[in-house]
């Protein structure tokens, strides 16, 4: 019997995270290393999983995405100023760094250093592909 992907479906799959330009954001055939996970298990976004309800073993399919379903928008609220001295020699204040903060609550979330105007870092904590439209291509290599 043919195995359809559902809610509770185990997947393992390829997938690529394509740029409008057609260049890859992300792709899992870059080293040959496909995904595996449980479908709602929080791995991909809601709007990911329901592109693969319904596929089959050995399917392939590529859906755009625009931002507010794939990454999201970018949020202004996500973009902090901070003073200088918060960086050391192991995280420069250099524009294009990405660097991992720690939270409050001990988890750590990674911003983009955007600008450095003398004592001010401006570090953006929006993910790097929001506002981005996306293409998910996916290859669905086994269901359990």
């Amino acid at each position: 019997m043919t195995k359809i992907i559902d809610r509770s479906s185990e997947v393992v799959l390829h997938f690529s995270i394509l740029l409008e330009d057609g260049s890859a954001a992300e792709s899992t055939k870059v080293n040959n290393k496909p995904a595996k996970f449980v479908m709602g298990d929080g791995s991909l976004t809601p709007s990911f999983e329901q592109c693969l309800l319904g596929l089959k073993e050995g399917d392939k399919k590529a859906v755009k995405l625009e931002p507010a379903d794939a990454f999201g928008l970018p949020n202004p609220d996500n973009i902090y100023h901070m003073d200088r001295t918060k960086f050391g020699s192991d995280a420069p204040a250099e524009v294009g760094a990405i660097i991992a903060f720690t939270n409050p609550d001990g988890s750590e979330i990674p911003g983009i250093v955007r600008e450095v105007v003398g004592d001010s870092v401006t570090v953006d904590f929006n993910h790097p592909l929001a506002g981005q439209v996306v293409t998910f291509d996916v290859e669905i290599l086994t269901i359990n």
